[in-house]
């Protein structure tokens, strides 16, 4: 049976060029990093220079970037460790409505231990409104953290804006770029991130690998501790094979970003003009503009998102109905409900990411079967009348 994967906002595979870069730290160049013989100086030179692969394309330091287990472990870091660091300062934080749970729930778990957090709207298109972030400040304000792109739809926050106003008022801003990293071009001077959180699986490394970047000068105590690895920030033997991959793909993603954008956003183009013309009743989510190029979320009204995916895994077919991280969940995306939707209708939502990997091919195989699917699926449903 055909595989068509259409679901890369959560992971994607490994790439080759990738995968040939790591095997030679499982094999041949296996040491600790922290010892002093040659095979350990071999993995710590290789970390090195995967750190200063990131730190180029961020216009950032090699020592402002501190490797982590995941995109989750580097929110958690970033706004645990500004909490604990700077709650002398002020105890207030302000996020959105429609984070990753890496950073909502980190903020919910924050409130229990005394500290006040405010979630900011998003209009319909899921763009936080930054007259209501100014309002929102106050003077125990210390860390505004809105993601770069979100990771259900897809849609870019004004990043550039953000951090002006928080250089302004000097509150720390921190930025999960999970979804971003890879993608979109960041400058991490010219746009006012103090912190960043960014993932290897999104962009064709090994899964278990991420990074948080930290503006130099910048207080941040540990979340884990134990040895003194990463410049005493974050404890544990490095994974060297997951570091090296996340520095090749990072430099592989940005020699080719404007061609390998240029063509999945195509795809996605063509995509969700297709459906608007084949499938009624349906609702596309998020800006269309300022949006992720290989994202799109389409409402289905009178189907549930869950008997759809299972259709299309039944034809081969993998995408998702939101965050790979809440798919256990049986209530609808919060962040869909944050754009004004209803239940009934943020429930029968699918999300296609695609790939550099894809083709119109592949495309053109969904939307057969989503056309096929979806109606079987509506007559069934007693709300749909045709």
């Amino acid at each position: 049976m055909r595989r068509v994967y259409l679901d890369n906002a959560s992971t994607t595979k490994v790439d080759e060029e990738v995968l040939n870069a790591i095997l030679p730290y499982l094999k041949e160049e296996y040491g600790n990093p922290s010892s002093i013989y040659s095979i350990g100086r071999n993995a710590k030179k290789a970390i090195e220079d995967a750190r200063e692969k990131i730190a180029k394309v961020l216009n950032a330091e090699p020592t402002e970037i501190f490797f982590t287990g995941s995109g989750s472990e580097s929110c958690n870091m970033a706004v645990r460790g500004i909490a604990n660091s700077y709650k002398d300062r002020g105890n207030h934080i302000i996020t959105s409505k429609i984070e990753h749970p890496a950073v909502l729930e980190t903020c919910k778990a924050l409130e229990k231990d005394g500290f006040q957090i405010t979630y900011i709207p998003v209009n319909e298109e899921g763009i936080i409104d930054l007259d209501g972030l100014r309002e929102a400040i106050t003077n125990e304000t210390i860390l505004i953290t809105i993601m770069y792109a979100n990771n259900e739809i897809g849609t870019l926050q004004p990043i550039k804006e953000i951090g002006e106003i928080a250089r302004k008022h000097n509150i720390f801003f921190h930025t999960d770029a999970v979804q971003a990293f890879g993608t979109i071009k960041i400058d991490v001077k010219g746009l006012g991130i103090d912190l960043l959180s960014l993932s290897g699986h999104k962009l064709y490394a090994p899964k278990g690998v991420g990074a948080l970047y930290l503006r130099k000068g910048i207080k941040l105590k540990k979340v884990l501790t134990g040895g003194h690895q990463e410049r005493d920030k974050r404890a544990g033997t490095e994974n060297v094979t997951g570091i090296v991959g996340l520095g090749k793909a990072t430099e592989l993603a940005y020699e080719n970003i404007e061609s390998t954008n240029k063509k999945i956003q195509e795809l996605r183009e063509y995509y969700i003009s297709e459906v608007v013309k084949r499938i009624p009743h349906i609702k596309v989510n998020g800006d269309l503009e300022k949006r992720l190029p290989g994202n799109s979320n389409i409402s289905f009204r009178y189907i549930e998102g869950e008997s759809l995916l299972l259709n299309l895994d039944i034809k081969g077919i993998c995408a998702s109905s939101g965050s790979a991280c809440t798919s256990g969940s049986l209530d609808p995306s919060h962040v869909l409900l944050a754009l004004g939707l209803s239940h009934e209708i943020a429930h029968g939502s699918l999300r296609v990411t695609i790939g550099k990997d894809n083709t119109k091919e592949d495309i053109d195989y969904l939307l057969d079967n989503l056309e096929e699917v979806v109606q079987r699926l509506r007559n069934m449903s007693p709300l749909y009348n045709g």
